[in-house]
């Protein structure tokens, strides 16, 4: 990693190294969000089969 920086410094491409950082921060914070997204979509889903379960055994008792 350093040999990366020091090759990025020598040249005078400190913006594309910022570019990159941050570019390579945004995927990293897109996959975290993505990722608890699909684990809220799928608590959610278990919390309808759950209430669905509930409602069909409640009726069944009247």
């Amino acid at each position: 990693m350093t040999d990366l920086i020091r090759t990025f410094t020598e040249r005078g491409d400190l913006a594309h190294l910022a570019l990159f950082l941050w570019a390579a921060a945004a995927s990293a914070a897109l996959f975290l969000v993505l990722r608890e997204q699909s684990a809220a979509a799928r608590r959610f889903d278990d919390f309808v089969r759950e209430l669905s379960l509930f409602n069909r055994r409640a009726r069944k008792r009247e």
